[in-house]
């Protein structure tokens, strides 16, 4: 796999894209917390452009599969180029509306990129080399989170917002450049419409999902750490704010980042496939607790700790979670199954994200994550003793 030339450009190409993304997103944030007095209205912002990404899905998923996935990759990282020019006009005319066209942009331009990216890497690596491959680009991904924001926390300090942005340009045309230079053979344009048009819909997954309880739990039980991602942004803005410290926003990337690093790691040491069940729910609670220590955020240490544990909790909890789908869900849904949570996460990670800046506005971020961590603590109860006590009920079934 290493010596595939494809391999080595898709990956570099993701670090590079990575320091563009986030250093853009510490510059979005910057600029709503001097123009946005309102966490429910910064929501908002955030809120437009995940709909778009959400509403164009659909379309991106028939041109994906219809056409090249590497002119699709193009079009889109070209796309996310043009996109920064109106963060250019908003911080030059200090517009909201700018802001918002560019939010839209973006999110529109990686609701084609991701998925081609993702269904474009069976064609370059072999079979057995796709979880290695996955799990690799998972990290590279972080590492360039990390650098991006630990980068643009540096850069704030010693330059201007529009600096800023410009890089995140130039890391998005070294991007487009790089794409330039895969080359795989891409079957999409062989397949027949017929077959496009007779594959199942979402309805199939659900009884599926009926007669697969461990799987309906887990796909549940990820509404717990999207109460903590879907307002991480917002959280983070509200705690600079309440520690009257602008650099904490870097360090809390950082600190999650690499936790979560740690954790993707540590999880294949730890686990099996007998304690895959009881490791999840003991993960999904640290996530819980997490939430419910933020209750300090004026605490600087606390505060680091908690995104820390979260971080930590979240790199152990996604890998098992992905491992029993994929080896619980039978292998004919998998396709609809994960287009499937990928709609459902979207649709989380957007009314977590309007649930906490309302909240952020009317109770505040320390009861808020009292709140949030008391309701993901009811969840893990709920299901962990419907999923515990369902093998003594299946046992007493076939007793004569």
């Amino acid at each position: 796999m290493w010596k595939n030339r494809n391999v080595w450009i898709i990956l570099i190409g993701e670090f590079i894209a990575g320091l563009g993304l986030w250093t853009g997103i510490i510059g979005n944030l910057e600029f709503m917390q001097a123009l946005v007095p309102s966490d429910f209205a910064k929501s908002l912002i955030l809120f437009a452009g995940l709909l778009a990404g959400v509403m164009v899905g659909p379309l991106a998923g028939k041109v994906i599969d219809s056409s090249s996935k590497k002119r699709v990759m193009l079009i889109s990282g070209f796309g996310r180029m043009v996109s920064v020019m109106f963060m250019f006009l908003a911080i030059e005319f200090q517009s909201i509306i700018f802001m918002i066209i560019f939010m839209i942009a973006i999110q529109i331009s990686a609701a084609f990129y991701f998925p081609a990216l993702q269904s474009s890497i069976p064609m370059i690596v072999k079979d057995k080399d796709l979880l290695e491959m996955n799990g690799v680009h998972m990290n590279v991904s972080t590492v360039s989170r990390i650098a991006g924001t630990a980068l643009a926390g540096a850069m704030l300090v010693v330059m201007s917002l529009s600096s800023l942005y410009m890089a995140s340009m130039v890391a998005y045309g070294f991007l487009f450049a790089l794409t330039f230079l895969l080359n795989f053979e891409d079957a999409s344009d062989n397949k027949k419409d017929e077959k496009g048009k007779n594959a199942g819909s979402f309805k199939e997954v659900l009884p599926v999902l009926k007669e697969t309880p461990i799987a309906l739990t887990v796909l549940i039980l990820t509404f717990i750490p999207f109460l903590f991602i879907g307002g991480f942004n917002l959280m983070v803005i509200n705690i600079s704010e309440i520690q009257d410290d602008q650099t904490i926003k870097s360090f809390i990337y950082t600190i999650e980042g690499i936790c979560f690093m740690i954790g993707a790691f540590a999880v294949k040491r730890i686990s099996n496939d007998k304690n895959m069940v009881p490791l999840m729910f003991g993960f999904v609670t640290l996530i819980a607790l997490s939430h419910l220590s933020l209750y300090f955020a004026d605490i600087k240490w606390v505060t680091l700790f908690s995104f820390g544990l979260f971080g930590l909790a979240v790199g152990c909890f996604f890998p098992i979670a992905a491992t029993i789908f994929q080896t619980k869900i039978p292998k004919e849904y998998h396709g609809r199954f994960f287009s499937f949570r990928n709609m459902l996460d979207r649709v989380l990670f957007q009314v977590v994200l309007l649930g906490t800046g309302l909240f952020l506005d009317t109770i505040g971020l320390q009861m808020m994550a009292i709140v949030f961590g008391l309701l993901s603590l009811t969840l893990i109860l709920i299901y962990g003793l419907r999923l515990f006590r369902q093998p003594v009920a299946i046992a007493q079934q076939k007793t004569p």
